[in-house]
Parts: structure tokens; sequence; C-alpha cells
């Protein structure tokens, strides 16, 4: 990567870092503490807590992605960031279960990662690409490590609104990065990605590899955060561990994780082998669901199980974004990272709600099994994804379908 490149990769790795890290420290201890609160009792309502972030996000990714085509990716950064940060004050102050699902709508609302995922791919170029998505996976993976072990200790001082308020002050630092920090122009200010008229955008829409990536990504965070209602349960069931403790579990889990999939994410680039990878991940995760629904009363069981898991899922959250901005056309690049984000969006909604339904209706067993039937629907819509040519060709491609 050039200077430049690896420069404007940092700054945006340390944005997605800022903002996600708060999230991310919620994660481990919302259900948990929402559990106590007035509306905890009704698990549906807990989900639909952690999953409504989700359905704002849907609502708002593919509207903001088309206005960082047409505004720029800057301003619509920046004002993503001050909903958020309004939607984290609400959370500080929220005392009800009812009251942390608004909260949590609002922080969805400021719906950023379609224009930050197309400010990197403005920024750099298709053969380095994958390496500036990587260094944003490896600042998420950073960050949700570090989450993991400081959540409980801050919950134990600050509870949950104290995590709210200290996810407020992050998201206005990460303000401050894009301000000053980030370039003032990218790819995308050049007049001829101007100017397209609605039959290129619908066909951005329609376009079967972009919507193979969408269902992907959408199915990727449905069954992380199904999970998540679920696994803090078992891990305080089954191994008898408190919720201040579980970042003994998590943290080597994702560091291992991460590390372990650092090679296959090499190889499949150097060797274009990138859908073979990514069909291995989903079956990876695939086993990983059999598995829980065999072993879910083991709990070194499940946490070797979790362990393949993060495998799979930092694999494909790595690399499916690299893979959406090299279909996409350069004129429409924001607009189709928009709808994949929006997707992503969805999944957590969907993953939240649903995850909090079956597990109210049908146990711990019946939210893996539902999303195990959807990750091998997903294996199969993967399976006709057309593989990526070699690095640099990609852009020929981009510009002759724009």
């Amino acid at each position: 990567m050039l200077p430049a490149e690896r420069k404007s990769a940092a700054w945006l790795s340390s944005i997605y870092a800022l903002r996600m890290f708060g999230m991310f420290m919620i994660l481990p201890v919302f259900a948990v503490h929402a559990a106590s609160m007035p509306g905890g009792k009704n698990p549906e309502l807990i989900g639909l807590a952690m999953g409504i972030y989700g359905l704002t996000q849907a609502v708002m990714q593919i509207p903001l992605g088309w206005a960082s085509d047409k505004l720029g990716r800057k301003p619509v950064i920046i004002a993503g960031l001050l909903v958020f940060a309004l939607g984290c004050v609400l959370g500080f102050e929220a005392n009800t279960v009812p009251q942390l699902i608004a909260a949590r709508a609002l922080q969805g609302a400021g719906a950023v990662s379609a224009a930050l995922s197309a400010f990197l791919a403005d920024v750099t170029r298709d053969e380095v690409r994958s390496k500036g998505m990587a260094m944003i996976g490896a600042s998420i993976g950073v960050t949700f490590a570090l989450s993991l072990v400081l959540s409980p200790v801050l919950y134990s001082f600050f509870k949950l609104n104290g995590l709210f308020g200290l996810t407020a002050v992050l998201s206005l630092f990460a303000i401050g990065v894009v301000i000053w920090r980030l370039p003032k122009q990218t790819v995308v200010a050049h007049q001829e990605m101007r100017g397209k008229g609605f039959k290129s955008t619908l066909k951005v829409l329609v376009q079967p590899d972009l919507l193979r990536l969408d269902l992907g990504i959408f199915s990727l965070h449905l069954t992380q955060m199904a999970l998540f209602v679920v696994l803090p349960g078992l891990l305080v069931k089954d191994l008898g561990l408190p919720l201040a403790e579980h970042w003994k579990i998590y943290l080597p889990v994702v560091i291992v994780s991460f590390i372990m999939m650092v090679p296959a994410m090499v190889w499949s680039e150097k060797k274009a082998k990138t859908k073979v990878v990514k069909l291995a991940a989903i079956g990876l995760m695939a086993l990983v669901l059999i598995g829980l629904i065999e072993f879910s009363g083991s709990g070194w069981g499940v946490v070797a199980l979790l362990l393949m898991y993060f495998v799979g899922f930092n694999l494909l959250e790595a690399t499916l974004p690299s893979w959406v901005s090299r279909v996409a056309p350069l004129s429409h690049r924001g607009l189709a990272l928009g709808v994949y984000n929006t997707s992503q969006a969805l999944g957590l909604f969907a993953g939240g709600a649903l995850g909090g339904w079956a597990l109210r209706n049908f146990g711990a067993d019946g939210v893996f099994e539902g999303v195990l039937l959807l990750i091998a629907l997903w294996f199969l819509a993967a399976a006709g994804i057309k593989a990526l040519p070699p690095r640099g060709q990609a852009v020929q491609q981009a510009k002759a379908s724009s």
C-alpha cells in the first residue's frame, strides 16, 4: 500500500474502532442487565432491544450511502455519528427496556458504515483494497477483544447507562478524526462518476452476485446476534461463570480466531480463491451450529465451538465488503455498500428479535436449529456466485459496467 493509502485506512479503522468499541462493550452484558429492568421479564422485548439497532440501520444505510455518492463521504459520516451519539445519550438516561429500545433505534439511525466503506474504496487501489478492509477488520477484531475484557469491569462500576455514556464520548472523538484526519477529496468526486440515472441504479440493486453478498452479510449478523441472545446464559449455566468473568472466555477466543483466519485470507487473495474460502467458512459455521445443538450442555464444548465460529465469522467479515466494492460499479459504490450494510443491519435486527422469540418458545436448541437452516440456504446461494478475478481486473470490469 502507498503511504497515503495506509494512512487513510488507519484513520478509517480508528473511526470504526471508536464507534464499535462502545457497541461491543454493551453486547456481552445487555441481555442479563435488561432482564433486571422494568419490561425485562419478556425475552422478546430484550431481543427487540438488541436487534432494533439493526432495523433502523437498515432503513438508513441505503439513503445515506446514496447521499455519500452525491454529497461527499465526510458530511454524511459526521451527520451519522452525531445521530449515533444522541442515541447513546438517550441510552444513558434509559431506565426501562422500552426506553432502551428507543435508544438503540436512534443509535442505528446513524448509519455510516456504507459511507465509511465507500470512502476506503475511494482512496485505495483495487489491488490493495482487501488489505485496507483487513485493517478495518483487524481494528474491529482487536476492539471486540478489548471490549470483552473491559466490559465486565466497566459494567461493575458504571452499569449499562455508563457504557452508553462512554460510547457517546467515543463517537465524538470519531467525529474529530473525520474532520481533521481524513483526506478532503476522494475518487468519488470525479465528474465522470456523477449523473448516473435510474436504470443504472436499478442494475446495481438487482445484480445477482451483489444480492448473494447481501444475503451473506444478512445471514452472518443474524447468526451473531441470535447466538448472543443465548450464549451468555449458557456460559453462566454450564460453566458457572459469572457475567463479570466472561471476558476470560471471549478474549482468547477472539484473538486466537483472528490469528487462525489470517493465513486463509492471505492465501485466498494471493491465489484468487476467495470463493473457495468463503464457502469453507460458511460450512464451518454450519458445523458449529450442529455442534451447539448436540453439545449445548457442555460448557467447554461450547467454548471450543465458539472459537470455530469466530474463525469463520472474522474471515467473512473481513472479505465480504471488499468483494462488494470490487463487483459494484464505481459510480454507485456508495449505493451498493449501502444495500450491503442495510442487509447487515437487517440481520442484526432479525437475529435479536427472532432469537429472543425462538428462545422463549423453543429454547436454546430452537435458536440453533433455525440459524442452521438459514446457513444451509446461504451456502446454496453462495455456491452460485462468480469467482473474483485476479486483483487488478475488477477495476476494468467495474468501469465497463458503469
